[in-house]
């Protein structure tokens, strides 16, 4: 399962501190995207969490406060960019080994 969080850029250390030093969530796959390095509008970042129902539900409540949770077509659209970033890095790393 995947969720995505609107961080704003004031509460970006305060985010990446409730995540990281929580036990359950921090074992999930986590990752803070700028924005503009999604070309994206916007001085934000996105939170993406990757994990168990279990952990994002504890993701949701820690995070209440600080970040806004994205859904419907802009996670879509977000979640679309990152996906061809990482396809576009993993095929570089591909013909530099490969």
């Amino acid at each position: 399962m995947r969720i995505l969080f609107l961080v704003k850029k004031e509460n970006y250390s305060k985010a990446g501190d409730i995540v990281f030093k929580n036990d359950l969530v921090s074992r999930q796959s986590i990752n803070f995207r700028d924005s503009k390095s999604l070309g994206l509008s916007g001085d934000v970042y996105y939170l993406d969490i990757q994990g168990s129902d279990e952990a994002l539900e504890e993701a949701r409540k820690l995070l209440k406060d600080v970040a806004s949770e994205v859904t419907g077509a802009e996670k879509e659209k977000v979640v679309d960019v990152i996906e061809k970033q990482e396809e576009s890095a993993n095929a570089g790393f591909g013909s530099i080994f490969g």
